[in-house]
Parts: C-alpha cells; sequence; structure tokens
C-alpha cells in the first residue's frame, strides 16, 4: 500500500471512527460524514486517474453530487432540529415522541 493510498484510508477510518464514538452533536457527526465523502471522493478520483480509464471518469463526480445532496440534507435537519428541539445535541432527539 503506497502512502497516498494508507493517508486516504486512515482519513476515512478516523471520519468512521469519530462518526461512530463521538455522538454527542448534530454538527460533529455530519463534519464526520463530510470527511468520509472528502476522502472517498479523492481516492475514487486518484484512482481513475491511476488507472487512465474514460469509463470510470464519471464516478468521481457522480460520488461529488451525492456528497452534496448529503450535506444539504444534513443542514436542513440541523436547522430543523434547532428551531424545534432548541438545540442539536443527538440525546434530546426521540423518535418515539413525533
Amino acid at each position: 500500500m503506497t502512502p497516498v493510498h494508507f493517508s486516504f484510508t486512515l482519513a476515512f477510518i478516523l471520519g468512521l471512527m469519530g462518526l461512530a464514538f463521538h455522538r454527542t452533536h448534530l454538527l460533529s457527526a455530519l463534519l464526520c460524514l463530510e470527511g468520509m465523502m472528502l476522502s472517498l471522493f479523492i481516492a475514487l478520483a486518484l484512482w481513475t486517474l491511476q488507472f487512465e480509464s474514460t469509463s470510470f471518469s464519471t464516478a468521481p463526480m457522480l460520488l461529488l453530487a451525492f456528497s452534496a445532496c448529503e450535506a444539504s440534507t444534513g443542514l436542513a435537519l440541523l436547522v430543523a432540529t434547532a428551531r424545534t428541539h432548541g438545540t442539536d445535541r443527538l440525546q434530546n432527539l426521540n423518535l418515539l415522541q413525533c
């Protein structure tokens, strides 16, 4: 494994660990998801450049489009949660109270 691949794998794993173990605020969970998507995008873009094939060249752009949709949906949920509950702490959210 090259150092570049190791660094992107490590960035993805650190984002996943941050998402799994540090879930106090919704904003921190969204930032961990964005870090994971950024590392996936860069790794996929470098992978398509390494193989020099045009058939995989649209995959990084498609991932980037889905990442933008995920970010906008997450921020909309963050604003809606902050308006209704007054905070973005994940411990205060309860699906049974809806």
